[in-house]
């Protein structure tokens, strides 16, 4: 069992402002025990799309002083971090990025954006290639919002590396578009169910718009934690990490993989004398 947590933070303009918001959500979520705690996309500075201007200086000293500061707080609590936040790009637009932090206080990675959408390009770079990494001994993937909703390939790719459970920092706000709640709910589901393995997607706070839920999506498809929308809120879930066996990616009728798919497909409706006779 993994305990991980979803913090649903609300966003601005100000780094300072975000990172009191981020060291509050932190703490609560080292005193309910979480391991492994995920905020939205672009928490620290602010998404470059509608909270902060595509064009704002990137503040390298503040956001550097601002990483140091998380991952010595996580050290300290033995808790590990996926942080959105952006990377200085010399000379160019800054990478849409997420910080791997470990339980020991260490930044050992991080995730840039590969995907953007036409807003995002106005403010970002595009980041290329995607890692895994491993927390409490459990292999984590990580794509950002867009890549992760509209590209299946991103997520396939962390699990072609192993990845039990990905982390999918998001920010999906500010207009009003609520058409969208079910078509990106749908999406998020579908990343889990159709790689067997955990998706957890952390979606930023906001008033009077907000296009998903924060999402803990078990490996079968089914919503095992959510948040309520348009709040602050602190998601947390134990999970099954067992439960990740990567079966449908790994599905090959000619093998046995079909032994892990079956459960799957047909629960206790088939039994396996009917798909293997003999």
């Amino acid at each position: 069992m993994l305990r991980i947590g979803l913090a649903q933070a609300r966003q601005t303009d100000s780094l300072s402002h975000n990172a009191e918001t981020i060291m509050r959500f932190v703490d609560q979520a080292g005193a309910r025990g979480v391991q492994i705690l995920c905020f939205p996309e672009g928490q620290t500075a602010g998404y470059r799309v509608d909270i902060t201007r595509a064009d704002a200086p990137v503040e390298a000293a503040k956001l550097d002083a601002l990483h140091a500061r998380v991952a010595r707080r996580c050290g300290e609590l033995g808790m590990a971090c996926i942080l959105g936040t952006e990377t200085p790009v010399p000379g160019g637009k800054p990478y849409n990025s997420a910080l791997v932090i470990s339980p020991r206080g260490e930044i050992f990675g991080s995730h840039h954006k590969t995907k953007l959408t036409p807003m995002d390009a106005l403010a970002y770079s595009p980041g290329s290639g995607f890692a895994v990494h491993e927390l409490f001994g459990v292999k984590v993937g990580i794509v950002i919002c867009y890549e992760g909703f509209r590209f299946a390939h991103s997520t396939r790719e962390c699990v072609r590396q192993g990845a039990q459970l990905v982390f999918h920092p998001q920010n999906n706000t500010t207009r009003p578009n609520d058409w969208k709640i079910p078509i990106h709910h749908a999406m998020a589901v579908t990343r889990a169910a159709e790689n067997t393995i955990w998706f957890a997607s952390c979606n930023v706070a906001h008033d009077p718009h907000q296009n998903c839920r924060s999402l803990v999506i078990a490996p079968d498809g089914r919503i095992h934690a959510q948040s309520e929308l348009k709040r602050e809120e602190l998601v947390v879930a134990d999970i099954d990490i067992s439960l990740a066996t990567r079966a449908m990616y790994r599905f090959d009728i000619g093998d046995a993989a079909d032994d892990d798919c079956a459960p799957l497909l047909f629960a206790a409706t088939v039994t396996k004398a009917e798909y293997q006779p003999g």
